[in-house]
């Protein structure tokens, strides 16, 4: 299944895309893509409510805004540096373990939103990632276990500010966190739709140029080992998002730097998980 969002920000329903391509409201079946949905038997249930009502569900209009294809999640966790290309172009050994962020689920918004430039910023950087979604509950969970708690996966451009997030001291979180850092979607694929998370083209273009051409298959840490390390530190929740790391061609590692600014347009997707579009603006 792919699972959308839709609506004003805020307020958005759940709802579907169909393999014939149509976009369909779910919420007769649920009010929301949230943790309870993800904790219980709802995903089955959603599939056999496909079977029945897909041809008699409201249909959504063409050009309505996506949102999150997912309500915040209790937790948005990063991994650094996760790739061996891109540790080489920022000058950093190859980790040992997994680095572990976070960033506020306030940056969180939709595929085609807005990305705000925020006030100070002169280093504001992309980073197309793969994010995983938690659908069951995992607290010390074996590697080879790991997979039976994911629901699906979902497409995540981890915006960076790098003056904020290396330049100003303490811990990256205050500059991966700003309003619109976060942007997930178009739309959440449950586990099945993904043949192989470990072999996904990824890719990244700023104003139509590539940038960013990479493969999960060049994870240093894959999905498992990142699902079941962080479940030994910290109850991994339904609905929880895990954004697993970025491929090289970031703009700090240019030569020389090149950062984003307003109208700069950032266009990126994975196989298997969509596109999105971010058009940069001023923060008001």
């Amino acid at each position: 299944m792919k699972l959308i969002r839709y609506g004003n920000p805020g307020h958005e329903k759940p709802g579907l895309l169909l393999p014939d391509g149509r976009l369909i409201d779910a919420s007769a079946f649920t009010p929301d893509y949230n943790e309870a949905f993800f904790a219980g038997e709802a995903m089955e249930g959603l599939r056999e409510w496909i079977v029945r009502h897909a041809g008699d569900a409201p249909v959504i209009a063409p050009g309505t805004r996506l949102g999150p294809p997912l309500a915040r999640p209790s937790k948005l966790i990063c991994i650094g540096l996760n790739y061996r290309d891109h540790a080489a172009e920022t000058g950093a050994a190859i980790p040992a373990e997994p680095i572990v962020f976070f960033k506020a689920t306030s940056a969180i918004c939709g595929p085609d939103d807005p990305l705000i430039i925020p006030r100070g910023s002169v280093k504001t950087d992309w980073e197309v990632e793969l994010a995983i979604v938690i659908g069951r509950k995992a607290s010390y969970v074996a590697k080879e276990d790991a997979l039976d708690h994911v629901a699906g996966y979902v497409l995540h451009n981890d915006y960076s500010e790098r003056a904020f997030q290396l330049e100003r001291g303490g811990q990256w979180v205050k500059g991966k966190s700003c309003d619109s850092f976060a942007p997930l979607g178009p739309f959440l694929a449950t586990k099945d739709e993904i043949a192989d998370v470990n072999a996904l083209p990824m890719w990244l273009k700023v104003n139509g140029g590539i940038r960013q051409n990479g493969n999960t298959s060049n994870l240093i840490f894959d999905v498992p080992a990142i699902v079941s390390y962080l479940s030994q530190f910290m109850s991994l929740l339904p609905g929880d998002v895990i954004s697993t790391g970025t491929p090289a061609g970031v703009g700090m590692g240019m030569q020389p730097p090149v950062f984003l600014k307003p109208g700069d347009v950032v266009e990126l997707g994975i196989e298997g998980l969509g596109s999105s579009r971010q058009q940069a603006i001023p923060c008001p």
